[in-house]
């Protein structure tokens, strides 16, 4: 039951950073509007793809954890 819990989390983790990098609310943040630096880093697209690819990751980690264990139930 943990590690099933520990697979939505990384599913749902994973699946917020390949989505938030693109939305409105990612150049809105506190920390972008505080400092020019920042908010340039921050809209950069190789950094929100670096983000998104790091979601990606996470999804397949998920999903590979969780293959292994439906074939470890089923044998």
């Amino acid at each position: 039951m943990r590690r099933l819990l520990i697979i939505a989390v990384l599913i749902e983790l994973g699946l917020l950073l390949i989505v938030v990098p693109w939305s409105t609310y990612w150049e809105r943040n506190y920390f972008a509007q505080i400092s020019p630096v920042v908010q340039a880093i921050v809209t950069n697209n190789y950094v929100r793809g670096a983000i998104t690819g790091l979601g990606a990751v996470n999804v397949l980690a998920a999903l590979a954890d969780l293959a292994a264990l439906v074939r470890r139930r089923t044998s």
